[in-house]
């Protein structure tokens, strides 16, 4: 099926894909918008998989001050050129980020970043908590796993769901952004700072 220039044009300007992705994704779904985002969005991701592994040595930092400028945060956000580094959306990503740890406290980036003698400190906790409900051994080894995910999901910014939307956590929402820019994207580290905070 044929497609005009001006299809290819608006889902280009919709997904970031390239020209010649855009003409195959819309040709493969018959000129369908809908059905040829979500063809890029999946090979986008499938691709992100990827890429996920590789060296982030560029990015910026970026700074987000909230409301009354009682509370603030720098993010150090990662990718691997600087060209990815100066474009508007990346700093878009990162300012979502920043009021992601202005609104949720998060601790840690991931379960990566947390002290081993704190995992061991939280694990403990929930054994003896267990205990004291009264689960047996074999029982608490199949409940921890589910406690330590829900722990986690708590303190680490990229496993906390989105506060803008729900069904997705923050590690969806770089995976998204590593599949739009075609590099990988880290979150370095954070700082939050609040008047009158520790």
């Amino acid at each position: 099926m044929a497609v005009s220039s001006e299809q290819i044009k608006d889902l280009r300007e919709r997904t970031g894909a390239g020209m010649m992705d855009c003409k195959k994704a819309l040709e493969e779904k018959g000129g369908d918008i809908e059905k040829a985002v979500t063809y890029l969005r999946e090979k986008g991701l499938a691709k992100a998989a990827k890429r996920a592994g590789r060296e982030t040595g560029e990015g910026k930092v970026i700074a987000y001050v909230h409301g009354t400028g009682k509370t603030g945060v720098l993010v150090e956000l990662n990718c691997e050129t600087d060209f990815v580094a100066n474009n508007e959306a990346f700093e878009a990503l990162g300012k979502e980020i920043a009021l992601q740890i202005t609104a949720m406290s998060p601790l840690y980036v991931s379960e990566e970043s947390i002290p081993k003698s704190e995992i061991e400190n939280e694990m403990n906790v929930q054994k003896a908590l267990l205990e004291k409900e009264g689960k047996k051994a074999d029982q608490i080894e199949k409940i921890l796993p589910g406690k330590m995910k829900k722990y986690y999901e708590e303190i680490c910014l990229i496993h906390q769901k989105s506060i803008r939307d729900n069904s997705k956590t923050i590690n969806d929402l770089l995976q998204e952004a590593i599949a739009k820019f075609g590099e990988n994207i880290t979150v370095g580290r954070f700082s939050r700072f609040q008047v009158g905070g520790n």
